[in-house]
């Protein structure tokens, strides 16, 4: 089980990798790309299956930080939607989008 789990982490980091990466190079015009989306897809889902591994691996995962975690994963999946519809976005709102992810990461991180 622990390759398994190792595996969904690596997927999870590689998904906000091509969040965090598309939103900064996407400054000088800013848009959503169709990598952003498919990045915090794939973010969102291997989070998700990694939590449920590690339960059923019998670990005992902090829940108060999965939820904080989830609550800013569904904040940045919902801006990355909806700037998805858009033509183009700001600067800034692409800024909002990589201090979140990068906020998640420090929750991953630090806590």
């Amino acid at each position: 089980m622990d390759i398994v789990i190792g595996i969904l982490v690596v997927l999870h980091m590689i998904g906000w990798a091509m969040v965090l990466g598309g939103a900064l190079g996407t400054m000088k015009a800013p848009k959503v790309t169709p990598g952003m989306f498919h990045g915090v897809l794939t973010a969102l889902v291997a989070g998700v299956l990694t939590v449920g591994a590690a339960e059923m691996a019998g670990g005992d995962p902090n829940h108060m930080k999965i939820g904080i975690k989830l609550l800013v994963t569904l904040v940045i999946t919902v801006l990355v939607i909806l700037g998805k519809r858009k033509e183009s976005v700001s600067a800034g709102y692409l800024g909002g989008i990589a201090a979140l992810v990068v906020t998640n990461i420090a929750i991953a991180v630090l806590w």
